[in-house]
């Protein structure tokens, strides 16, 4: 009897062994096949130089549309189709302006409007600077920043190796800032920049109003300048600010997700989403952020179409849209697949940018990420190892109530806010090698659980 369950275990573990070294060699022709001549890199040429800036509602963003369903064409995807979306249409129209007063000088401040935010007119917001550190000084301070410019300096912590997790922690400024200084009478809002590193480039990003309260004019100034005001305010609790901005916020225009679909084999019904997302804000090309995470996206099907590999269940890259400043792409595409009763089975979202892939993201039940981890050893030479992290993305995350496994690529992150919603996020910041050694481990995830399922 004991020699029987011997064999038995052994046999397993052989089978085991066996079924590894299948998936590694597909692993390593979905590899070779991306790395020799993937389109990734030149995708990201063409969107960043020929469409440039693709803030939602734009006509760069239009531009986009055409350019992704282009490519998802040229990949070899079976299907491709655009899913209609209204999608937040802010401009931010005339470059902004500001500056310091000081005894003796005026020093010019390197700043941008805040993502969302109403204008100030043309005669600007003036008066005293009130710092804050953290969201419980501005309480404490309540009525006391009336009239007053508040000035948030709230830095992404260095002690967060995970920068994402500092850069959560921070925004709140960013996010909330501008609404509860209103509460308390502010005229205006000048937050630090949400950068990892101190630098001369202001970074923008989305902030949020709440209606009880009035919008007030609120902008980002880079982390070099906020260093340089909270030390003058040690010594001089009386400086004067100014700032002029020239956003407006537009009714919502029509836009679209645009979606290329690799049908499956044998479950078709099955759907796997990956995705990124296709606006951008308007500082720069959306290189990192997010133009990575779409030519990613379209790659992993041109991969396994170029490979010959036929995946058993349908595979969907999305270029989601408005993911900036509204998250109406998302929310479109969880409508599309309640109405049509779409059955979804896994969605990953690339949105780190194109950097050295470090792992995955895993937000799914506890049985789905064993099965998951039973691959990990797969991807040791790819450099993708670390599957600790949770979350997944913000365009994927209304799939959660379809009960959909999710999942985030996790490139390294340690450079990625220096170049964040900034005029830094080029084409020339980005690594053809880093962006297809991502190409190669998204594609090779897809292709594990399209395979086997969750």
């Amino acid at each position: 009897m004991v020699k029987g369950i011997s064999f038995l275990f052994f046999l397993c573990l052989s089978l085991v062994a066996f079924s590894q070294n299948a998936d590694s060699s597909i692993i390593k022709k979905i590899s070779d096949e991306v790395m020799l001549r993937s389109s990734a890199y030149e995708n990201l040429r063409y969107l960043c130089k020929k469409v440039g800036p693709r803030l939602s509602g734009s006509a760069n963003a239009a531009k986009a549309v055409l350019a992704t369903a282009d490519m998802l064409w040229k990949a070899g995807a079976d299907t491709v189709y655009m899913q209609p979306c209204m999608v937040t249409h802010w401009e931010r129209g005339e470059k902004e302006s500001g500056f310091i007063e000081f005894s003796g000088g005026r020093y010019n401040l390197k700043l941008c409007a805040l993502g969302n935010s109403v204008g100030s007119g043309k005669k600007g917001v003036r008066g005293n600077v009130v710092e804050v550190k953290s969201m419980s000084d501005l309480h404490k301070l309540g009525n006391a920043v009336k009239g007053k410019i508040v000035f948030f300096n709230i830095p992404m912590d260095p002690r967060h190796i995970r920068t994402f997790r500092a850069y959560g922690e921070s925004g709140i400024g960013r996010r909330s800032g501008a609404a509860q200084a209103a509460k308390y009478g502010a005229a205006g809002v000048m937050v630090r920049s949400l950068s990892s590193n101190v630098d001369a480039y202001p970074h923008t990003g989305a902030t949020q109003y709440n209606d009880s309260f009035p919008k007030i004019p609120a902008v980002a100034i880079s982390t070099i300048d906020a260093e340089w005001l909270s030390l003058r305010l040690a010594g001089n609790k009386s400086l004067k600010g100014f700032f002029v901005t020239n956003c407006r916020m537009l009714p919502d225009a029509p836009s679209f997700n645009v979606i290329g679909e690799m049908r499956g084999s044998t479950l078709p019904q099955e759907i796997i989403t990956v995705g990124g997302h296709l606006d951008s804000w308007d500082l720069a090309e959306g290189a990192q952020d997010d133009g990575a995470g779409c030519v990613q996206s379209i790659e992993v099907i041109r991969a396994l179409k170029a490979a010959g590999i036929k995946p058993k269940r349908t595979i969907r890259a999305v270029m989601f849209m408005n993911e900036e400043n509204g998250g109406a792409g998302g929310d479109a595409y969880l409508e599309n697949a309640k109405r049509k009763n779409e059955n979804h089975l896994f969605a990953i979202e690339s949105d780190g940018g194109g950097f050295t892939p470090r792992g995955f993201n895993l937000d799914m039940s506890s049985s789905q990420k064993e099965k998951i981890m039973q691959w990990k050893p797969l991807f040791a030479n790819y450099s993708a190892t670390d599957f600790s992290g949770g979350g997944s993305g913000a365009d994927i995350a209304p799939l959660k109530e379809l009960k959909t496994a999710l999942a985030g690529f996790s490139p390294d992150s340690q450079r990625y806010f220096d170049l964040h919603h900034a005029a830094t996020d080029t084409f020339e910041a980005v690594s053809k090698r880093e962006l297809d050694l991502g190409a190669v481990n998204m594609t090779a995830l897809i292709w594990l659980v399209s395979e086997y399922g969750l």
